[in-house]
C-alpha cells in the first residue's frame, strides 16, 4: 500500500517548511476585473439580492432538534470503550515532563510517559468546571459569537500550504493570498467567524508568519479568530496581540478560540500541549481535536474510531481543566476515511457522517461544545465531485448540531488546497445551511392563513397582499446559482458555476473596504511585531 496521505487539517501545514515560493503569483487578478453586461432587470434583482443579506446574524441560531443516529445504550457503550482505553492502553505524553506530573497530581497512573487514567477520571475533571457555552468576543461587538448550545458558528479553511484559482491553478500560497482569504471571510454574511490559518503564506519564515497572520486577522476583519498553535510562544505572541489589538487588556475576556490536535493514535504532544497551556492559562478557548484518518490513525470501524476520538478528546479537554478550571474547551472531532487501496484521505462518505452524528451526541452528553465538519472534498476543482462531497458532509454537520464548523469554506484536495472559487460556492451554501438550520417558521407569517382566505380556489398567490409582503424574502436567493433560462444564460456569456465565482470574487475583493482600527492600536501592534521579528531568526523549518 502506498504512504498514507495526510490530509492538510489542522495544524499539518503549519509545521511544514517550505524552502521556495515558487514563480507563481497570480497577483494579476486584483486588477481588471471583468465587467458583464447588464440589463437593468437583472441589477435590480442584484440589488434586491444585496438588500436581503443586509441583515445579518452574528451566528446561526439552530431550531432544529439534532439528529440523534445512535441510542443511549450504544453511546453509553461507546463512552465505556473510551474509559478503556484510557485505563488500559493510556496515552504517551511527548516531551511535556510539566503536563504528566499535572495528571499524575490529579491521579493518573505514570510510567514513563504513558499515562493511564482511571475510569471516569477525566470525564470528572472536565465536567465539573469545562463551560457548556461561552461567548468568544471580536472587535467588533456585533460580531461576537456564542460556541455551545443551540449556536453553530461558521469559519473558514484552515492549514492549506496550496491556493487554487482558475486563472492560475493551484499555487504555494502566499501573505497576499492570505489576507485576501481574510478579507473575503469578513465579507460573506454566513461566515462568523475569520478562522486562523486560513491558507499558510510560504513566502513569510515559519517563524514569524505567526504574527502576520494574527496580524491579518485583527486589520482585515474585525469578527473573531484564532491564534498560532505551532508553538507556546507563538501562542503567547497571539495573547499579546490579541490584548492590543483589544485595548490593552482583555479584562479575562475569551477572543480566540484555537485549535489544538492530538497526534493520533493516542499520542499528545509538547508542541500541542505548551500552546494549550498558554491559551487555557489566559481564558482562551481551545479546540481539542484528534485528527484521524480511519484505517492509519485508528481502527476501521466507524465505533472504533469514535472511542478513540472521545479518549484523546477527554485526556486533552481534562489538561486545559487543570491548568485553569473553568477555561472555555470545545470537542472536537475530525475523522475521515481513506481508500485502502492507495492511502489516499477521502471524503463525503457515509463513515466519516456516521461519526460526526455519535461523536456531536457524546459532546451533548459530556456537556461541552463541539467541533467538526465543514465543507470537506477531496477534488481539486471547484467541480461537481467537490459539490457533491462538500454537501456530503456539511449537511450532516447542520443535523447534528455542530457548534463551530471550521473549513466551512474554500477546501479542496483534501485540504491541501484553499480555493478561491471553492470559497464563493461554499458561502452560497452556507446561507442555505444558515436558512435551513432555523426550521419552519410557524408564526402567525409563516402560518400564511390570511393568503389561504383571501385566494380563491384555482387562482393563483401572486397577488395577494402575503406574498406582496414576503416577495423579498420568501425564499433564499443564490449568489452563484443561475437560474435563467438558455437562451440568458448563454447571452450571459454561457458560464459554469465556478467562472461565476471567479468574476465574483475577483468582484468582492475589488470593493473591499477595511473595518475600522484606531491608529494607535494599528502602530502598537506593528511595533511589536517589528520587534518580535528582530529578535526571531527567519526558519522555513
Amino acid at each position: 500500500m502506498a504512504s498514507v496521505a495526510v490530509a492538510a487539517d489542522e495544524t499539518s501545514c503549519e509545521n511544514k517548511g517550505h524552502e521556495e515560493l515558487g514563480n507563481e503569483r497570480g497577483d494579476s487578478f486584483m486588477t481588471d476585473v471583468e465587467h458583464h453586461r447588464r440589463g437593468g432587470g437583472r441589477a435590480a434583482r442584484q440589488a434586491t439580492r444585496k438588500n436581503s443579506h443586509a441583515h445579518r446574524d452574528a451566528y446561526l441560531t439552530r431550531l432544529l432538534t439534532p439528529y440523534e443516529m445512535v441510542s443511549d445504550e450504544g453511546l453509553a457503550l461507546l463512552e465505556s470503550n473510551a474509559e478503556t482505553i484510557l485505563e488500559e492502553i493510556g496515552v504517551e505524553i511527548r516531551d511535556y515532563p510539566s503536563a504528566i506530573e499535572r495528571f499524575k497530581n490529579a491521579g493518573a497512573i505514570v510510567d514513563g510517559t504513558r499515562v493511564r487514567f482511571p475510569r471516569g477520571m477525566c470525564r470528572s475533571i472536565v465536567q465539573a468546571s469545562a463551560p457548556s457555552i461561552y461567548t468568544q468576543h471580536a472587535r467588533n461587538p456585533e460580531n461576537n459569537v456564542q460556541i455551545g448550545g443551540n449556536a453553530t458558528v461558521f469559519a473558514p479553511n484552515y492549514g492549506s500550504p496550496f491556493v487554487y484559482d482558475i486563472d492560475n491553478g493551484r499555487r504555494y500560497a502566499t501573505i497576499q493570498d492570505f489576507q485576501n482569504i481574510v478579507k473575503l471571510a469578513y465579507m460573506c454574511p454566513y461566515i462568523h467567524h475569520s478562522g486562523g490559518t486560513v491558507c499558510e503564506p510560504v513566502d513569510v519564515p515559519v517563524s514569524k508568519r505567526h504574527l502576520d497572520m494574527v496580524y491579518a486577522h485583527i486589520k482585515y476583519s474585525d469578527k473573531g479568530f484564532m491564534g498560532s498553535v505551532t508553538a507556546g510562544e507563538r501562542a503567547q505572541d497571539s495573547v499579546n496581540l490579541a490584548r492590543i489589538a483589544f485595548g490593552g487588556d482583555l479584562a479575562d475576556r475569551t477572543v480566540m478560540t484555537s485549535l489544538i490536535n492530538a497526534s493520533s493514535p493516542l499520542v499528545w504532544d509538547a508542541t500541542m500541549l505548551e500552546s494549550a497551556e498558554v491559551y487555557a492559562l489566559n481564558n482562551q478557548a481551545c479546540i481539542i481535536t484528534p485528527f484521524i484518518l480511519a484505517g492509519a490513525m485508528a481502527p476501521t470501524t466507524a465505533a472504533g474510531v469514535i472511542a478513540q476520538t472521545l479518549a484523546e478528546s477527554l485526556v486533552g479537554m481534562a489538561f486545559t481543566q487543570l491548568v485553569r478550571p473553568g477555561a472555555p474547551v470545545v470537542f472536537g472531532s475530525f475523522a475521515s476515511s481513506m481508500s485502502m487501496l492507495t492511502g489516499a484521505p477521502t471524503f463525503g462518505t457515509p463513515e466519516p457522517a456516521i461519526v460526526l452524528y455519535a461523536v456531536a451526541a457524546l459532546a451533548r452528553r459530556l456537556g461541552v461544545p463541539f467541533r467538526s465538519g465543514g465543507s470537506l472534498c477531496a477534488s481539486k476543482l471547484p467541480d461537481a465531485q467537490a459539490a457533491y462531497e462538500s454537501a456530503s458532509t456539511l449537511i450532516p454537520t447542520i443535523m447534528a448540531g455542530t457548534n463551530f464548523v471550521l473549513h466551512s469554506a474554500g477546501w479542496l484536495e483534501g485540504g491541501l488546497a484553499v480555493g478561491y472559487e471553492k470559497f464563493v460556492l461554499d458561502c452560497d451554501q452556507l446561507g442555505m445551511m444558515m436558512t435551513l438550520g432555523k426550521g419552519l417558521d410557524i408564526t402567525e407569517n409563516g402560518q400564511a392563513m390570511s393568503a389561504m382566505r383571501e385566494n380563491v380556489p384555482g387562482q393563483h398567490f401572486l397577488g395577494t397582499a402575503h406574498t406582496l409582503a414576503n416577495f423579498e424574502t420568501a425564499f433564499y436567493r443564490s449568489d452563484t446559482a443561475d437560474n435563467n433560462s438558455f437562451e440568458q444564460w448563454t447571452e450571459d456569456g454561457a458560464l459554469d458555476a465556478a467562472q461565476r465565482a471567479n468574476r465574483i470574487y475577483k468582484e468582492r475583493l475589488a470593493s473591499y473596504v477595511a473595518p475600522a482600527l484606531d491608529d494607535a492600536i494599528d502602530a502598537e501592534l506593528l511595533d511589536y511585531i517589528g520587534k518580535r521579528k528582530a529578535e526571531l531568526p527567519d526558519t522555513f523549518a
